[in-house]
């Protein structure tokens, strides 16, 4: 006599949600010798192979950051893939003005916005004019200058909040390309 290989999740009551089961899941580690954590990040092991790395996020970071996707490619070859890939991407590029990424104008978020507007800057202004200004009035309204003076220390601590907002997006911008 042949053991049942009945699954147990259609029977009623039901005990556990449709789909689950008790069984011990498969989890392929990070690549990267010596990290315990789950490698869930493909990545090429070389330019143009199929074959691939798994790692963990912080390592797929460091992965890509040195990636060089023109290797082995002749100075030609790698011309005409740019063209063509910037050929596939020229609606993006086009139609980034609507701000697809979220509100704002397009090329800052909602958040920058309202950052610049607290420094009393427009919202055409550059991140060293952002700077310039965050010193400005960071001086101006500073604790130690303005003593006992609670709408001071409140401006303080929103410029300061500003700024952060302003830094930590030109930071993912110069990280980004």
């Amino acid at each position: 006599m042949t053991r049942s290989s009945r699954n147990l999740d259609w029977g009623f009551p039901r005990w556990r949600g449709y789909g689950t089961s008790s069984e011990a899941t498969q989890v392929k580690l990070c690549d990267r010798h010596n990290c315990e954590n789950k490698g869930d990040r493909p990545a090429p092991k070389s330019p143009n192979s199929p074959e691939r790395w798994y790692f963990c996020e912080m390592h797929a970071a460091e992965y890509n950051r040195g990636w060089n996707y023109f290797e082995g490619l002749s100075a030609e070859d790698a011309a005409a893939r740019e063209a063509e890939e910037t050929r596939d991407a020229t609606a993006f590029q086009a139609a980034s003005h609507y701000g697809w990424g979220g509100p704002g104008d397009g090329t800052r978020s909602r958040d920058e916005m309202r950052a610049l507007s607290i420094l009393e800057l427009d919202n055409d202004a550059t991140f060293e004019d952002a700077r310039g200004a965050w010193r400005r009035l960071a001086k101006a309204n500073h604790p130690d200058i303005k003593q006992n003076d609670p709408v001071a220390a409140e401006k303080f601590r929103s410029i300061q909040a500003a700024w952060d907002v302003l830094r930590t997006a030109e930071d993912r911008r110069t990280v980004a390309f």
